[in-house]
This record gives structure tokens, C-alpha cells and sequence, in this order.
């Protein structure tokens, strides 16, 4: 018998990968532009930013992005008190199905957040180069990579990228797609949107399940799913990223940021701090303005060489 394949289409192509950046910026960052020839993505974690392109200025809050196409102009400034985190992904595509993001900006769901988590957590098992540094304009790859991290960045990628086209264009979903994914889906950003709402508070598990109606078990599963590890070590996470965040806005002092957060000392939180990001907030203060200058001076270097 004589077998004729399939070749597969493929409408949406990532070929290669430029840069991959998590940034924490001040809440005065301003980047006065650049154009480029590849597309690059820009998505806000947190804070507020005005970007600005060749048509258009756009305002994106948390949880929204923007594509540039090649060769589009764009500039970025942070708004109100927040210090926004943002996360760039540059790369190339030929696939005409691009155009599809021209000139648009998308709201993520859960599903579309966890896609870019899994890009940056490859990212740096795939590459040496450090994600927050914004002079760096090529990835280096890493001598202990995990096996097949570049691929997966490409494949989480691409199905983010059919995700919001097919979202935009109001494709049903396949009907074979397994419930349980999407209930799990809901069930863990419920849980995670309950958790952001009483960061300021000290949650056990045992509120949180009976909160939350879910069991402690099916709680930890979830999580341990999701995120890797379990719901009270997520919830820490969240309050140093929110202090991170009050550092860099500069309205509060370590001790009132510890009382904000109920930390029962200001040991107890600089214990934590340094757990999640491995250094003391005094420590943090220091490299995210040197950081800050080293960005200002390398957008000045660019702009006087042109």
C-alpha cells in the first residue's frame, strides 16, 4: 500500500528569535524610539505605558500588548505612579498572516499569560544572556540549556501568536478541546486574582481554600501545575514583586512597605526579598538605578551615533 502524506501548513513561522527582556523600570522611564527590521512584541505586566508609533499613541495597561512590525517606529514612556514591568520578545516571521497585528492592541487572557510565562522560563534555560538588560541586542545561547528549550520557545511562540488570531477573527474553539483544561484555566486565575486582592494580607492555606471552595490538595495540584510550586510560595512571590514595584516607585521606605505588605518585621521581609530575588532591597534599590542610568546612557550613545 502507497502512502501519501500531508505536508502541514503552517500560517503562522517563527524563524528566528532576536531578543527576549523582562524589564522592572522606573516610574519615570521614558525610551525616546528606535525602528528595526524584524517584529517585536511588547506586553505590560505592570504598571501603565503610552507607546508611541508612526500612526498612532496607545495607552496599555496590565495584561495588554502591542506588536511593532519591521521598520515601525516606537517609543515608550511609563504613566501615573506605577512602575511598569514590561516584556519585549523580538523576532522574525515571513508569514503573511502577520499583518493580522498590524496597528492593534490585544487583552490577554490566562491562557495567552501562561503562554508568554513559559517563553521567559525557557528563555532562561535557553540563553546566557541576562533578560533585563535593554543594551542587549542578541541572545547568546547556554552551555546548560535544557533539552529542547529553544524549540519550545518557538513552538509557545507561534500558539500564542494562533491564539490571538484566532481570538480576533471569533474562530470557535476545536470542539474536541478537553474541559477539565479550560475549568482548570478559570480555577487558577480566579484563585490568583483572589490572591492579588488581599496581597496586603497573611493568607494560610486554609483560608485560602475555604475561600476559594477547592480542596487543599486539588489546590497544591493546581498550583504545583500551573506555576511549579505551591500557593503560599506564589503568594510570597506576589508580595515582593509588589514591593519591587513600591521600591521603584520611591513613595515608600523598606520599613512601610513591610507594614503595607503585614510582615511581622522588616527582617521577615528583607528575609523574603532576598529569598525571591537574591538580593536585600537595599541591594535592589542600588541595581535598578544603575540599571536605569546604564539604560538612559545607552539610548544617548544610539541617538548622538545616528
Amino acid at each position: 500500500m502507497t502512502y501519501i502524506s500531508t505536508k502541514l501548513r503552517q500560517p503562522i513561522r517563527i524563524t528566528d528569535i532576536i531578543t527576549i527582556h523582562y524589564f522592572e523600570y522606573m516610574k519615570n522611564f521614558y525610551f525616546p524610539g528606535e525602528s528595526h527590521n524584524f517584529w517585536e512584541m511588547l506586553c505590560v505586566d505592570k504598571g501603565e505605558v503610552e507607546v508611541q508609533t508612526d500612526h498612532k499613541t496607545y495607552t496599555l495597561k496590565r495584561g495588554q500588548m502591542i506588536f511593532h512590525k519591521p521598520m515601525e517606529f516606537h517609543a515608550i514612556k511609563a504613566l501615573g505612579q506605577a512602575a511598569p514591568n514590561l516584556i519585549a520578545i523580538s523576532f522574525k516571521s515571513p508569514s503573511t498572516q502577520m499583518s493580522s497585528f498590524n496597528n492593534k492592541v490585544f487583552s490577554l487572557n490566562t491562557v495567552e499569560k501562561i503562554l508568554i510565562s513559559k517563553i521567559i522560563s525557557e528563555a532562561k534555560s535557553a540563553f546566557s544572556t541576562p533578560l533585563n538588560v535593554p543594551s542587549i541586542e542578541q541572545v547568546e545561547r547556554s552551555d546548560t540549556a535544557l533539552f529542547g528549550a529553544e524549540q519550545l520557545i518557538k513552538i509557545y511562540l507561534e500558539e500564542l501568536l494562533i491564539a490571538l488570531i484566532r481570538k480576533e477573527t471569533h474562530t470557535p474553539p476545536l470542539k474536541h478541546a478537553p474541559f477539565s483544561k479550560t475549568s482548570k484555566a478559570n480555577t487558577f486565575e480566579s484563585i490568583t486574582n483572589y490572591l492579588e486582592a488581599h496581597i496586603c494580607e497573611m493568607l494560610t492555606v486554609e483560608t485560602i481554600c475555604n475561600d476559594n471552595l477547592i480542596s487543599r490538595s486539588c489546590l497544591q495540584a493546581l498550583f504545583h501545575e500551573r506555576v511549579n510550586r505551591g500557593v503560599i510560595d506564589y503568594f510570597h512571590s506576589l508580595k515582593i514583586n509588589l514591593a519591587k514595584q513600591l521600591i521603584r516607585e520611591g513613595d515608600l521606605n523598606f520599613t512601610q512597605i513591610a507594614d503595607f505588605l503585614s510582615y511581622s518585621s522588616i527582617g521577615h521581609f528583607s528575609n523574603q526579598f532576598k529569598k525571591f530575588t537574591q538580593m536585600s532591597p537595599s541591594e535592589y534599590t542600588s541595581s535598578i538605578k544603575l540599571l536605569s542610568e546604564n539604560t538612559a546612557n545607552s539610548f544617548s550613545r544610539v541617538f548622538v551615533s545616528e
